[in-house]
């Protein structure tokens, strides 16, 4: 009687029911000690590994055309032509037309940041207000995509066919209303026409970058700040603008970057002088230079990246304050 209710007992614990699924052999260790965390701790790895797949090309990317020429300039800035380690070429950064150089790039890079992003907030904050998922707000987002990265050649050549020498509308105005683009001068081909062609592309990245922050702001904020007795005035003074405020200004340090590593534009347009400090970086490895100072162009670039890469951790400091609220 006890046998066989022992018998009975050692059945039913090893019975398995239809409804349960049958043990994994791989995750059953010899002896018959289960190990449940190696099969999914194989396949957690594989899904890891083939992530890291899909980032190789960027990485690739970065590498070869980021990283390779920062340090093939950063190297070079440090050597003389003999190949030995110097400082020759960084102290030649204090020529004066190099200084001059540099501060006409940071002059124009610092208008036209600034007047590209009153423009571009102004329009973004016009496209918020308009109707969300709306036509008009598709058409003129995806415009501002297309457009902020219209630039280089093409947007020198058109400006050119456009307010040029013998642009269409430089002739209109001449012969049919008697007003002459040029009469102060051939300004296109310096530092304002400069300001003008890079604000062409300053705004639309404006309203791309600037956009998300003003969706951002909630309604309720402000039916909330008038239901208090507050004015538009203290609405945007007290709460929207100090919101947006970090945006805003990391938007026009991007903006900033953006200008002064600007080349292909200012080289097009330019064809004769170097007012900016890239043209001055071309001129300086392609025409003849002064014996001993063949790395001043790698210097020059050298002050370009140190430049950027401050103005960049400020705007990576501004978003992360952004990110706070806008998450």
């Amino acid at each position: 009687m006890g046998q066989g209710h022992r018998l009975t007992f050692d059945m039913s614990a090893t019975v398995r029911h239809p409804a349960e699924p049958a043990p994994d052999p791989a995750a059953t260790a010899p002896g018959g000690r289960s190990r449940p965390g190696r099969a999914r701790l194989s396949r957690s790895q594989l899904g890891h590994a083939r992530s890291l797949v899909g980032v190789v090309p960027f990485v690739a990317f970065v590498t070869v055309f980021l990283a390779i020429p920062t340090i093939v300039v950063a190297v070079g800035a440090f050597t003389g032509d003999d190949g030995r380690p110097t400082l020759s070429n960084l102290s030649a950064l204090a020529n004066g037309y190099i200084i001059d150089a540099f501060t006409r790039s940071i002059l124009l890079s610092a208008t036209t940041a600034v007047i590209g992003a009153i423009l571009g907030a102004l329009l973004a904050y016009a496209l918020v207000t308009a109707k969300e998922g709306g036509l008009l707000r598709r058409i003129v987002t995806a415009a501002a995509g297309v457009l902020a990265q219209f630039g280089g050649v093409t947007l020198a050549f058109a400006f050119l066919a456009t307010i040029g020498w013998s642009g269409f509308v430089t002739v209109f105005l001449r012969e049919h209303l008697g007003i002459d683009l040029y009469s102060h001068g051939v300004w296109l081909f310096d530092l304002p026409g400069l300001v003008l062609v890079y604000t062409y592309f300053q705004v639309p990245l404006m309203v791309i970058v600037f956009l998300p922050a003003l969706d951002g702001i909630r309604p309720q904020w402000r039916e909330a700040t008038e239901s208090l007795g507050g004015s538009t005035w203290q609405y945007w003074r007290r709460v929207a603008g100090p919101l947006l405020a970090p945006a805003f200004l990391g938007s026009t340090l991007l903006l900033f970057a953006n200008a002064f590593s600007a080349y292909a534009t200012a080289a097009a347009l330019v064809s004769q002088g170097s007012p900016i400090v890239s043209l001055q970086i071309r001129s300086a490895l392609t025409s003849e230079v002064v014996l001993g100072q063949q790395n001043l162009g790698k210097a020059m670039a050298l002050g370009m990246v140190v430049v950027v890469a401050v103005v960049m951790a400020l705007y990576a400091l501004l978003q992360r304050r952004t990110a706070k609220w806008l998450g």
